[in-house]
């Protein structure tokens, strides 16, 4: 019986035929080049080189006769070779605190299609808020001789320290700003996130207000904002409360939170902020089966504009941190470093931008 062939198949037939039989020779001795891609593309190598390297400087009309041969040939950059030619790769190492959290997932998205626009690709590592896990992930990255490398705030241990140092290429700092450090930073004040919030809801009137902190041991960044919360209490006279959660699951460690301040029967709070929105979101939901009245009983405040906060009964108010506007300006100050960007004077070491405090129902 005659296997009847799939649509792969026969486009696989055409595009095989469509190959010259020197090109198909040289494939049967090992993976296309770049000049079988420049060859079958009409163009010149250096060309094909570019449209890899600087694509916008290659035209439409020959991207997509590049992109033909390519996909036919099935080509496969050597950014090895390439990196060695120029003393570093085409890629860039980005390392985050938590790939599966929503928070990063902008600044992953923007960082990653602005370095693609000039030919660059992102190298992805989490360290799930530990140092030491970072620590493993530049070492790593530093084997791939990459063009740059961008790290998530201000706390790395003394090994990082010293691989940043030595590495001789384009660091950037993101989600903080310290300007007083010595790489280029991309990011806001978290403790200025922190006094941002207890003064939002002291001026709604609340004054028993506690800080709830990340269920993840290590997010450094969440200490700085409850800092900023508490200087703000004290200078309004009142006491800081501060909890934090033995859960390690957000959502148990939400409900364990609302819990232990909205429902004691002596000085219970009247509004919490929460470390971030996934927190905060777990409060809300075991509040409702706990029959607290929010924003009455217990106002709440949380952290990131999560994409299920506006969705929630009540609604969560949260302060919305400039995520995009950090992944496109690290990657930009990173092209500049490079020289794939002119600059007009001199490269901007430090970027400060501000975060956005969204007014909703639960406080």
């Amino acid at each position: 019986m005659i296997k009847r062939k799939t649509e792969i198949d026969r486009h696989s037939d055409n595009a095989e035929n469509d190959v010259p039989s020197a090109t198909r020779k040289r494939r049967g001795s090992g993976r296309a080049t770049i000049h079988d891609v420049a060859q079958m593309a009409g163009v010149g190598s250096i060309t094909v080189s570019r449209y890899f390297k600087q694509p916008a400087l290659v035209s439409d009309a020959l991207r997509e006769k590049i992109a033909a041969a390519v996909k036919v040939l099935n080509y496969v950059p050597n950014l090895a070779a390439g990196g060695l030619a120029s003393t570093h790769s085409r890629i860039v190492g980005m390392v985050i605190p938590n790939i599966s959290g929503p928070i990063f997932a902008h600044t992953i998205q923007s960082f990653s299609d602005t370095l693609n626009a000039h030919g660059y690709q992102l190298l992805l590592a989490s360290s799930y808020f530990s140092v030491e896990q970072e620590e493993q992930a530049v070492r790593a990255f530093l084997g791939w001789s990459p063009a740059a490398l961008v790290v998530t705030g201000q706390y790395h241990s003394r090994g990082t320290l010293q691989l940043l140092n030595k590495a001789n290429i384009p660091v950037v700092e993101t989600w903080d700003y310290q300007p007083k450090r010595r790489y280029m930073q991309v990011g806001f004040s978290h403790h200025r996130v922190g006094e941002q919030a207890v003064r939002y809801l002291l001026n709604k009137g609340y004054e028993r207000i506690a800080f709830v902190q990340n269920s993840v041991v290590g997010d450094e960044s969440a200490l700085d904002r409850r800092d900023g919360y508490a200087e703000v209490l004290r200078e309004a006279g009142l006491q800081p409360q501060f909890f934090v959660p033995t859960q390690a699951s957000p959502f148990d460690a939400g409900k364990q939170a609302i819990e232990a301040l909205a429902l004691r029967k002596k000085d219970a709070v009247q509004a919490i902020i929460f470390a971030n929105d996934n927190l905060a979101a777990a409060a809300i939901l075991a509040g409702q089966r706990a029959g607290i009245a929010m924003p009455s009983q217990c106002a709440l405040m949380g952290f990131g504009d999560y994409a299920m906060s506006s969705m929630l009964l009540p609604s969560l108010t949260t302060i919305r941190p400039p995520a995009r506007e950090i992944g496109e300006i690290a990657a930009i100050r990173i092209l500049e470093s490079l020289g794939e960007i002119p600059v007009t004077k001199k490269i901007q070491r430090l970027t400060l931008l501000e975060c956005d405090l969204l007014e909703r129902e639960s406080a």
